[in-house]
């Protein structure tokens, strides 16, 4: 006599979802302000626009140590070169928690090290500008970092939850950089005409580079409007510029440079700062390997990649003997 448990003629295993629920279930969970996960089902042009924006996050973390490294061995203190040897190791950290995150996606780790060596993925523009003083370190502080906040506390609250997690630490850290490279330039203005000088000439140099560090106008920008709607950003990139130059106007009060805009006032009406038009054309040259220091760091990258090569392979043979030998246990 059958069981209870024998199934019946019409007892069917239960058939899996179909995509389109899926896809409504996806949907709620963007749409509730949830989080996805990696488990989780997600559309491919989701995962495609997160690894591509996580990549060339890690990218330019990693390509954003040697602005500010080469500084290192010339910086004017050991005070400065310890400040300066723990923010290039944050910056290093940084890239791999976000190429851990990218991994979770399905990503290779070295696939992505490929596609930026190749250049076929890309890095901040912001890094291939020079660094000929030291001002040029803290402006970097005060300015990139400032900027990188703007961008990235708000993925703190990013919809894909590996993502959203690596960037609380990485805004901890960033917001001690800022801190740091505008405690540089107070130190430098309370210094010699020749150091106030030499600020306000670094101050010149990065203030339009740091406004194209959010991308092009709205308008433009062929992947905002849908990594918004899919909450993996909060804001568009006009809005982040926005807070930025309200943020940092009166920084530069305050430390007493002018920031190189005839056009920056403050706006009663708007709650803003009105400001001038970066030169777009001039991001669109970086971004396409046009830019003052292109070809310099992309050639240091292939040759830290290349001359690692040895501590990758006897990575490698260390843990393939460490799993021959564990199986060798497992089997006496």
């Amino acid at each position: 006599m059958p069981s209870s448990a024998s199934s019946s003629p019409g007892d069917t295993a239960a058939a899996p979802p179909r995509e389109p629920d899926l896809q409504a279930h996806f949907d709620r969970t963007i749409a509730r302000d949830q989080r996805v996960e990696p488990r989780d089902w997600m559309p491919e042009g989701y995962r495609r626009t997160l690894i591509r924006q996580i990549a060339q996050h890690a990218h330019s973390e990693i390509i954003g140590m040697q602005p500010e490294g080469a500084w290192i061995t010339r910086a004017p203190s050991l005070r400065r070169k310890a400040i300066l040897f723990a923010k290039v190791q944050d910056e290093a950290g940084h890239g791999l928690y976000l190429y851990s995150a990218a991994e979770t996606l399905g990503a290779d780790r070295d696939d992505l090290t490929d596609r930026l060596i190749e250049g076929r993925q890309k890095y901040s523009s912001i890094f291939n500008y020079p660094t000929p003083t030291f001002a040029d370190v803290g402006v970097i502080g005060w300015f990139v970092d400032g900027a990188a906040i703007c961008n990235q506390v708000p993925l703190c609250r990013s919809s894909y939850g590996p993502y959203a997690r690596a960037m609380v630490r990485v805004c901890k850290e960033e917001s001690f950089h800022q801190r740091q490279g505008y405690e540089l330039l107070r130190t430098m203005m309370t210094g010699t005409q020749a150091q106030r000088d030499m600020v306000q000439d670094a101050v010149d140099r990065w203030w339009w580079p740091s406004l194209m560090m959010f991308g092009p106008p709205d308008d433009d920008s062929p992947n905002s409007a849908q990594s918004m709607a899919w909450r993996i950003k909060r804001h568009s990139n006009d809005e982040l510029r926005q807070k930025f130059v309200d943020m940092t106007v009166p920084q530069a009060e305050k430390l007493g440079v002018t920031l190189p805009d005839p056009e920056l006032k403050w706006n009663e009406e708007r709650g803003h700062h009105d400001f001038g038009t970066p030169d777009f054309s001039e991001l669109m040259r970086v971004i396409k390997g046009d830019g003052p220091c292109n070809a310099e760091r992309m050639a240091r990258r292939r040759t830290a990649h290349e001359e690692g090569a040895w501590v990758r392979e006897a990575a490698a043979a260390h843990a393939a003997k460490q799993a021959r030998r564990e199986e060798k246990e497992r089997a006496a």
